[in-house]
């Protein structure tokens, strides 16, 4: 669905976008909109894959690849059309727009770049809304990069309907400075999920799906491990891989307290039973409980 309105929308603006700058920033933000539901797609299936000799972890780090392509590709392209923009500004380069004959009647084609811009960001918007749901559900930080993109589209469209108002009133700036507008909206897209996915690769603390604040979870394995009655002091040291958890608990075993498989087994399934989201767990035993290892 998300893919078939974004190549109505990315046809639409490309055939009036003429020689807008804004326009063209628009359009190249929605055709980087692909990204994040093919990145998600893609992710989705490889991470399916079941765990191998090679890959002995599973394959759920592709959710955190697809995050981090999609993040690069927005910062890179945010910076290019700032470049691009910044030069027509200063250079003072005045888009020409024209007029097109529809139905025997003349019609200025920037009118038909509004229409198009004010229709483009309907589907986006809904769609954007209906995607959090599921991405929270999932913990995906891509699903939710994308709803984040889709319920920004509003703010691109109103942008470039503004710069092309202003060509039409002789306000040639106006179109460089609301394709500037844009650019920075994608930059800082790009850079928001950019340091939220080399932060999930480099196994920073699991947060929420907007990697806002620390994920629930944290929390309730170590509340979980408090129950343990033969242990003293408990941590866990927690690794987001895309949709899924890994868990390492440490328990410290009272004096005299006997440890056994079972025991270390029972506090496993526990942990295992708090979330469909923890795939892996492994309980062990130690002297002592880093401060690292303690929810913050």
């Amino acid at each position: 669905m998300t893919l078939a309105v974004l190549a109505v929308t990315v046809a639409a603006v490309y055939a009036v976008s003429g020689q807008s700058q804004a326009m063209k920033a628009a359009w190249i933000e929605d055709s980087l909109s692909f990204l994040p539901p093919i990145a998600f797609l893609v992710a989705l299936r490889v991470s399916r894959i079941p765990p191998s000799a090679r890959f002995p972890y599973g394959r759920h780090r592709a959710v955190g690849i697809g995050h981090l392509v999609a993040g690069v590709s927005l910062l890179v392209m945010g910076v290019f059309l700032v470049v691009d923009s910044g030069t027509g500004l200063i250079t003072g380069e005045r888009p020409p727009l024209g007029v097109v004959e529809i139905g025997g009647h003349v019609v200025w084609s920037g009118w038909l770049m509004v229409v198009v811009m004010a229709l483009s960001v309907i589907g986006p918007f809904i769609l954007g809304r209906m995607k959090l749901a599921p991405a929270e559900a999932l913990h995906d930080k891509v699903l939710y990069a994308d709803a984040a993109m889709n319920r920004a589209d509003w703010k691109t469209g109103l942008a470039t309907i503004v710069g092309v108002f202003g060509i039409g009133l002789g306000l040639w700036w106006a179109d460089a400075v609301a394709a500037l507008v844009v650019s920075v909206s994608i930059i800082s897209d790009g850079w928001s999920n950019l340091r939220g996915a080399i932060e999930g690769l480099a196994d920073a603390r699991p947060t929420r799906f907007d990697g806002t604040d620390p994920h629930p979870l944290v929390y309730e394995i170590d509340a979980l491990l408090a129950e343990v009655d033969w242990a003293v002091d408990r941590g866990a040291r927690v690794r987001d891989e895309g949709h899924v958890f890994h868990v390492e608990a440490f328990l410290v075993p009272a004096e005299g307290r006997e440890v056994t498989v079972e025991r270390l087994s029972e506090v496993r399934r526990g942990l295992a039973a708090l979330s469909w989201k923890i795939e892996d767990v492994v309980v062990t035993v130690v002297p002592e409980v880093l401060d690292a290892h303690r929810p913050c």
